[in-house]
């Protein structure tokens, strides 16, 4: 009874309470360019023009809980009203509120990757919690680049990883459905929801079955491609004026020229390289190839009107890759 206790505690602490810790650092005591955001005393402009305008979810949930933090600040919260006005703004504290509890479901649902079909080298709790600690050391090393919508797209994207994995094993449709409808909403947080996409076809797509003109395993992503398409475009429709384009600008040139940008760049390839280098099997390799394939749309997204430096872009394939690397795949031989 003791040690299923201590197991509890020991759980508790390295799966909600130390990572909520690094985030609070991250976020109160790392400084970087993107700080202006601690002195935005509502949410900025820019949120609700450009690409940004797309994502409504993470924009209503700030403008929310904004509001929520100034009556808290002022009604609630004298003890602390000093620590807070120092620290920030009631924009900001309610930024960081959001995304820490999306940050801690983060690390509950890796936790639970982790350990549904672990390989032999992290079937040891301890090993496993080393490669949990990698993964959220990943996301907090991110929040450099504080925004609205990274974690709580991450959350909905790792809920579909999950589902995937969970309608591969069991053969449930309830998981393919919940996959469904988790894309066409997660599309309104952030367009990572296409990596969902990319993730199922990995177990789903028969490349040889194709080439004998064979498409029954296009079938299934074909729900998925609609539920993505059709909020995605239906937005484009809906949030229409002068100041939204789709997207923010082309920055492919600056990519390849700011030592910034090939800094990050180089990060995103070394630390691909070494997490394929911890696959246990060629099968894991394989799944990671397969991935990365049906990710390239989004890599060419990235290349094209993201920044290389801001390397949160790269983190669902980091941590899917990661995840793929150290599984156990056996099972899935027979019906890849």
């Amino acid at each position: 009874m003791f040690t299923t206790n201590d197991e509890k505690i020991n759980g508790f602490l390295f799966v909600i309470i130390l990572p909520f810790l690094l985030y609070f650092m991250s976020y109160y005591g790392f400084e970087s360019s993107y700080t202006r955001l601690k002195i935005s005393e509502r949410p900025p402009e820019f949120l609700f023009r450009s690409v940004y305008a797309y994502r409504v979810i993470p924009n209503y949930i700030s403008v929310k809980m904004t509001d929520f933090m100034e009556y808290f600040i002022v009604y609630k919260a004298h003890f602390l009203k000093d620590f807070l006005s120092k620290n920030g703004t009631p924009f900001y504290h309610g930024l960081f509120l959001v995304n820490s509890i999306f940050f801690i479901l983060c690390s509950l649902i890796l936790n639970k990757l982790l350990k549904m079909y672990p390989s032999k080298m992290i079937s040891e709790t301890k090993v496993r919690r080393i490669i949990h600690l990698l993964s959220v050391f990943f996301i907090v090393i991110t929040q450099y680049a504080p925004t609205n919508c990274d974690t709580i797209a991450l959350f909905c994207y790792l809920s579909g990883v999950y589902f995937t994995f969970k309608y591969h094993f069991t053969g449930e449709i309830k998981f393919y459905i919940l996959l469904v409808v988790l894309i066409g909403v997660s599309t309104f947080v952030r367009e990572t929801a296409c990596l969902n996409i990319a993730f199922f076809a990995v177990f789903f797509f028969n490349f040889d079955k194709l080439k004998l003109f064979q498409f029954r395993s296009v079938i299934p992503l074909l729900p998925l491609i609609l539920a993505f398409i059709i909020p995605y475009l239906g937005l484009r429709q809906m949030v229409v004026n002068e100041k939204t384009t789709f997207v923010e600008g082309l920055y492919i040139d600056r990519n390849f020229k700011s030592p910034f940008n090939l800094a990050g760049l180089a990060f995103a390839c070394i630390l691909m390289y070494f997490i394929y280098q911890l696959c246990v099997e060629g099968a894991n390799k394989n799944f990671i190839k397969k991935y990365l394939f049906f990710s390239l749309p989004y890599l060419f997204m990235i290349t094209l009107v993201g920044l290389f430096w801001e390397i949160r872009l790269f983190l669902p394939l980091f941590l899917t890759c990661l995840i793929l690397a150290l599984s156990q795949f056996d099972i899935l031989k027979s019906r890849s």
